[in-house]
């Protein structure tokens, strides 16, 4: 059996895994770290910490100035019972969806992100309903009603950050959505 060098290290640090992040592992298995690393670590989890409070406090501040949701008039079926997998829907126009969604174009929480536009007026097959995720700004799991992930809608960058290979779902919620019978 081949010995890695940092072996023992790294079994140490396995048995206190649920006590690390990935960082530090990572730091573990490939060595000591400079100060000067240490230091710019402990300054971007700093600044991801500081953003991530002060996108909850924008968050709460935007709920109290929110306009009341308004509603499209539902496509033949649609209140009835919730789309489920499976199902052929077409995303309702630029228009229409303009209309229910807040000036912050969010539409009871759930934001119409601008990448989302080009799929208007299309047809698609929704993949899963979304009853619960893990809300990345507040790091709790959150449950949800009336959303929905569309196959092969998947973000692939933003306007303002620019391309991300993470290959997110895009959240659409039902009232963006016809159903086609």
């Amino acid at each position: 059996m081949i010995k890695l060098p940092g072996e023992a290290q790294t079994r140490g640090a396995l048995s206190n895994l649920n006590q690390r992040c990935q960082i530090q592992f990572y730091a573990v298995r490939s060595g000591a770290i400079s100060n000067w690393q240490l230091i710019w670590q402990f300054r971007s989890r700093l600044k991801r910490f500081s953003k991530r409070r002060i996108n909850l406090g924008l968050y709460y501040l935007k709920k109290l100035f929110r306009k009341p949701v308004k509603t499209l008039p539902a496509a033949p079926g649609t209140l009835e019972r919730p789309l489920q997998p499976g199902e052929r829907v077409r995303v309702r126009s630029r228009t229409e969806i303009e209309q229910c969604n807040d000036r912050w174009n969010e539409l009871k929480g759930c934001g119409f992100m601008e990448e989302m536009w080009v799929y208007c007026g299309t047809e698609q097959v929704v993949l899963k309903r979304v009853e619960r995720f893990l809300d990345e700004a507040t790091y709790h799991m959150q449950t949800a009603r009336g959303l929905v992930l569309l196959q092969g809608l998947t973000c692939a960058g933003t306007i303002d950050f620019g391309r991300c290979d993470r290959s997110c779902f895009y959240f659409w919620r039902e009232e963006w959505l016809e159903r086609i019978e």
